[in-house]
């Protein structure tokens, strides 16, 4: 294409009632054209961090999850409104800088080139379609290929989450959004722990360890691992767990194996989210014995939040079984990291089990689970909360195969109770989340039972 050649519009944001992600209901014509023009707005107006510390820009996640599972326009209108009132205004592109596939990688991990990812991501799709456009700069392998793939899995997940949107409902916009979000994050220090626990894990071939639950268990036993984090941490991951037990951390990982065969990928993925739900909804309740109301640590539910990109990665066909592979032996291994540098949180079944609703007026345990995640439509937050919801419903629904097996430790009516409890944290008093739950530390001014007003 010669440099005379005007280039093709932008993709615009477009969604239609029954584009609704992985729940699959059906939505109103007014709901998906408010939500696509808040979807542009946010687009054309907000940059992709809300201040200079690298606080991200959640409205098209909270868009899409409100969608996603039923909300109405004006609920769509509240959630933009309330979070639109902090955000950054969009940065100027450089003038002097011109994008090409070959100068990509001098300009990652630039904050301020986002607008200019942008601008590039968008012409890509628009010229060679979103499917060939993640394909070429995600998931090619071979030399210095890893850049981006290893930035997505970067900043807490976030610009996974950003595709993971965009790759379930279609959207080319958030798509290139997501590529561009991956291109501005760090690879440091996620590059050194993925592919030297990869590169071991391939020389031990198929792995020795066993499934999820299994290598947690190896970490309750590993005293050096299990304390490499401690509350003072800046940042538990880099300062603590891969200076500490660096090596100890990376050896748990090589034992993550998946097979290469897309049924066996679709049970790991159900396994890896199940776990992650477990994880994140046992430590909620793991200070329960100090009495301390339910708190969903803000770390691990990322973990949950981020899964069913994994699903939506699953169905589609046009993507490689050894990529599917490498993503999902990546997730888990930054499930069980992120396990670690949260403080290990204790995880005791029995309490999940015999966990009561704060408000059974509004929802019986035996309520759809639907209706329940409904609640969170109108809770005035950034979106964690009902995204944190919706994720529960998409792995309920893909566990259900499983949920006899080994490994699954969610199943039948404690889906119910874990909505609840999802929703009955956030409606608590204080804070929404608690950071790092298996400190005590992190509970201090979390409220104890006695003094809430549940």
């Amino acid at each position: 294409m010669s440099s005379s050649t005007t280039p093709p519009p932008p993709p615009k944001m477009h969604l239609t009632p029954e584009n609704t992600g992985l729940w699959g209901i059906t939505q109103t014509p007014s709901a998906a054209s408010r939500c696509s023009d808040l979807l542009q707005k946010d687009m054309e107006t907000h940059h992709v961090f809300f201040n200079k510390d690298g606080f991200h820009n959640h409205i098209p996640h909270h868009l899409l999850a409100l969608f996603g599972t039923g909300a109405g326009k004006s609920h769509l209108q509240s959630a933009y409104d309330n979070n639109a009132t902090y955000q950054r205004p969009v940065l100027p592109e450089h003038n002097s800088v011109q994008l090409t596939p070959e100068t990509l990688t001098e300009y990652y991990g630039k904050e301020e080139y986002y607008p200019d990812f942008l601008k590039f991501f968008q012409g890509e799709i628009a010229r060679w379609g979103w499917r060939e456009t993640v394909t070429r700069y995600l998931f090619e392998e071979g030399e210095g290929r890893e850049d981006l793939i290893i930035r997505l899995f970067g900043g807490f997940l976030h610009p996974l989450i950003q595709l993971m949107y965009g790759l379930e409902w279609q959207l080319e916009g958030v798509i290139a959004e997501g590529l561009s979000q991956a291109a501005v994050h760090s690879d440091r220090p996620l590059r050194e722990f993925l592919l030297t626990s990869e590169q071991q894990a391939q020389s031990q071939g198929t792995g020795t360890g066993g499934g999820i639950l299994e290598l947690l268990k190896e970490v309750d036993q590993n005293k050096k691992l299990k304390t490499s984090a401690r509350f003072e941490d800046g940042n538990k991951i880099r300062d603590g767990v891969l200076v500490r037990a660096k090596g100890e951390m990376v050896s748990l990982a090589a034992k993550v194996a998946v097979a290469e065969d897309q049924a066996r990928i679709e049970e790991r993925t159900a396994e890896m989210f199940n776990a992650a739900v477990y994880i994140a909804s046992g430590a909620a309740v793991c200070m329960q014995d100090k009495n301390k109301v339910p708190k969903y640590d803000f770390f691990l539910m990322h973990h949950v939040n981020a899964s069913p990109f994994f699903v939506t990665v699953n169905k589609m066909d046009w993507v490689p079984i050894k990529t599917k592979k490498r993503l999902l032996e990546w997730k888990i291994r930054m499930d069980l990291l992120q396990f670690v540098a949260r403080g290990c949180p204790e995880l005791r079944l029995e309490r999940l089990e015999g966990y009561t609703p704060n408000k059974p007026d509004q929802g019986e345990t035996n309520k759809k689970v639907e209706e329940i995640v409904a609640r969170l439509h109108s809770f005035g937050d950034d979106g964690h909360a009902i995204k944190l919801g919706r994720a529960t419903v998409v792995c309920r629904n893909i566990c259900r195969p499983y949920e006899e097996r080994d490994g699954f430790k969610v199943k039948g009516e404690l889906w119910e109770k874990i909505c609840h409890l999802i929703v009955d944290s956030v409606e608590a008093p204080g804070e929404h989340w608690v950071r790092s739950a298996g400190f005590e530390e992190a509970w201090k001014d979390i409220p104890n039972v006695d003094d809430s007003k549940l």
